[in-house]
């Protein structure tokens, strides 16, 4: 292993490695972050990374060892004690710097996500931006960690809150978000209330939180703050049961969620495990018909529809549905194809060629479950040199009944089901019954049901006209029902309360001098309601 492997920046050249067909380049080799130091694994295991626009393998990522895995947790460990006493105000001076350093590295980081994960270039740059977003937000850590005090609680007795970091954090993203999942929603609030991070990089798109990682180092975050492994199922199995982790944030599958926060909560670690969901869109018949379906083809198509809070139902009233479909049809047959890094690109492709399998299953599913396929998007018309890229166009499937499954189960591609009912009641009923409770929104210019949908609906996200309503950073991401296991959300002030854990101290003091009753009762001084008498 040479001096230039260890160290350095986040990849290495092989010497060894063969030139990729597609691309006529040699992919990068990828490291792991532990320490302060970027290394090379000793794995013999390494997984392709893909331009899901080419086709091409741009990087391997390693599969970490569990020892390299313990080896960054314990560089967490060690980091803690320092970075949990330095005061906040000083915290929040590395993420000042860091602010600047993402402005600063916008273009390039937009480039490199758009490459590694095939979201078009405003997308792309849509998601460091959400880092961005949520780092600003955890600067205000001196105020949102601040807690509560009063004194004479009792007679001479007086009682302070104060809210202190709990320790080491693992990090579980997916692939979807590979910026702005791992280091805006997981790392900043945790680093800023004084804990410390181990995050388990999602090994398909690996290399966006690998070179934010450069720039929390270069911003001046201490050695063993923010670790980042790539690593299989097994790896990440460890942390959930590991001693020195105190909590988990994962996002991915219900499946997979349910097992995190079952598994990590037996263990008594903290877990906010975000999850699947099938959001609907509720689209009455007094809506502004074109301004609704442009809004509805950017939920459903952004991010080639593999985001949690995408829209890939709508619920519409029959009175206005051919018509709505029509234009949606007209729209989407209008989409661009091609490189996902180019301002010009309608839409990009899906991450991988797995996964273009399994969402062109689920368009199989739905005409073999009696659906009518109004747009096809297998095979579609892609940009030169996206030929051997992993595309699906906009696909929109008519007449999607509640028996059918593609209705009931995420998709994760650019694929819409279309439901239809005859009025407001039947439509947020049929919503209601969904097992998943992420995002609902309806489009309507009807106050009296805008309001009465907000109020009644079971997501925790609702949109009156918007199609991704997504809060800011400082309100949270307040998933319900099988979207989320936890009890405190990533973000907002939930976000600051689930990487803190609360302190109250009660003091009373005596004087110098003089003689004291040496009589103490039962509480102590510490109850208000006790009858003198007694």
């Amino acid at each position: 292993m040479s001096d230039s492997q260890q160290g350095g920046r986040y990849f290495f050249e092989d010497a060894d490695l063969k030139v990729d067909p597609i691309s006529g380049e040699k992919p990068i080799k990828l490291k792991y972050h532990a320490g302060g130091q970027w290394k090379e694994s000793k794995t013999g295991k390494y997984m392709p990374c893909y331009n899901p626009s080419t086709g091409a393998v741009i990087a391997l990522a390693p599969q970490c060892s569990s020892d390299e895995v313990e080896e960054a947790v314990q560089a967490a460990v060690k980091a803690f004690p320092a970075w949990s006493t330095t005061p906040v105000s000083k915290r929040v001076q590395v993420l000042y710097r860091m602010k600047a350093l993402l402005d600063e590295n916008l273009e390039e980081l937009t480039v490199l996500l758009a490459k590694e994960m095939s979201k078009k270039y405003q997308e792309a740059m849509g998601d460091i931006l959400k880092v961005t977003e949520v780092v600003e937000f955890a600067c205000g850590a001196p105020h949102l960690m601040k807690g509560e005090a009063l004194m004479q609680v009792s007679t001479g007795y007086d009682t302070a809150l104060y809210r202190e970091p709990i320790g080491v954090f693992a990090g579980i993203p997916p692939w979807n978000f590979p910026a702005m999942i791992p280091h805006g929603w997981m790392t900043p609030i945790c680093v800023a209330t004084g804990n410390c991070m181990v995050l388990k990089a999602a090994s398909f798109v690996p290399q966006s939180a690998m070179r934010v990682m450069e720039l929390w180092q270069e911003a001046g975050m201490p050695d063993g703050v923010i670790n980042v492994v790539t690593a299989g199922r097994d790896q990440a199995e460890l942390l959930l049961r590991h001693p020195d982790i105190k909590g988990i944030s994962f996002v991915g599958s219900t499946k997979v969620g349910l097992h995190i926060y079952s598994t990590a909560a037996a263990h008594g670690k903290r877990v906010q495990a975000l999850c699947e969901a099938k959001n609907h869109a509720l689209v009455l018949r007094d809506c502004k018909l074109e301004r609704t379906a442009q809004g509805i083809m950017n939920a459903f198509t952004g991010c080639a529809g593999q985001r949690c809070m995408a829209l890939p139902v709508i619920v519409v009233e029959n009175a206005i549905a051919d018509e709505l479909v029509g234009l949606l049809v007209k729209f989407a047959s209008e989409v661009q194809l091609g490189k996902a890094w180019l301002p010009e690109t309608g839409m990009g492709p899906v991450v991988n060629q797995g996964h273009k399998d399994f969402v062109e299953g689920w368009i199989k599913t739905a005409e073999e479950e009696g659906a009518t396929i109004a747009l096809d998007g297998r095979n579609p018309k892609v940009a030169k040199g996206c030929e051997k890229g992993f595309f699906i166009g906009p696909t929109i499937i008519d007449h999607v009944t509640e028996d059918m499954s593609c209705g009931r189960e995420e998709i994760f591609g650019p694929v819409l089901c279309v439901k239809r009912v005859e009025n407001f009641e039947e439509g947020i009923t049929l919503m209601n019954n969904s097992r998943f409770g992420n995002g609902s929104v309806i489009y309507t210019q009807n106050g009296y049901y805008a309001r009465q949908f907000a109020y009644r609906t079971h997501a925790g996200m609702v949109g009156v006209n918007v199609g991704i309503p997504v809060p800011l950073g400082i309100f949270g991401f307040t998933g319900h029902k099988q979207s989320f296991f936890g009890d405190l959300h990533v973000m907002g002030r939930d976000g600051f309360a689930f990487f803190t854990e609360s302190k109250c101290v009660t003091q009373t003091w005596f004087p110098e001098e003089g003689k004291i009753d040496g009589k103490v009762d039962t509480w102590d001084g510490t109850i208000t309601s006790l009858p003198e008498d007694k």
